[in-house]
């Protein structure tokens, strides 16, 4: 039996490749979506893909990877500096999950260095592109998850 990985796009990533071509880049949402199942494919994975613009959604299909999925790579966008139920629903999901960021948001406007996610997360992955979707998925197969930090 496969892994089962949950990769969800959070709001206007969607609009990859047609929007601030500068900061995303010019791959789709589906051309990311490709290279990800094809880096998942050797690893033994099946990626299963959501996108929503509606916190709401987003929220109830995190709720539903609980028990279904080993983990989570989630691109909150926006919602990453301040949707609280995000937060909460990752909590309570207990699924592993990476917070991915296309761009370097700490090379961006100061509201973007705030992450209310990333303390419920087990790591972060920003400025890489669309790589860093496929290293958020190699992340959570490590056997040594979660990794707690030191008291």
């Amino acid at each position: 039996m496969q892994t089962k990985i949950a990769v969800i796009h959070g709001p206007n990533l969607n609009m990859l490749g047609l929007r601030e071509v500068g900061i995303y880049g010019g791959n789709s949402m589906q051309s990311i979506n490709n290279e990800i199942a094809a880096a998942a494919d050797p690893l033994g994975v099946t990626v299963e893909f959501f996108q929503s613009n509606h916190e709401g959604e987003l929220v109830t299909f995190i709720q539903q990877c609980r028990g279904r999925v080993k983990g989570i790579v989630l691109n909150a966008g926006a919602y990453t500096h301040y949707s609280i139920a995000m937060r909460d629903a990752i909590t309570a999901a207990q699924v592993n999950v990476v917070e991915v960021h296309i761009s370097n948001i700490f090379k961006r406007e100061t509201f973007r260095h705030v992450s209310v996610i990333g303390a419920v997360c087990i790591g972060q992955i920003c400025g890489l592109g669309a790589q860093g979707y496929i290293l958020g998925l190699k992340a959570l197969l490590c056997e040594r998850l979660p990794i707690e930090e030191p008291s």
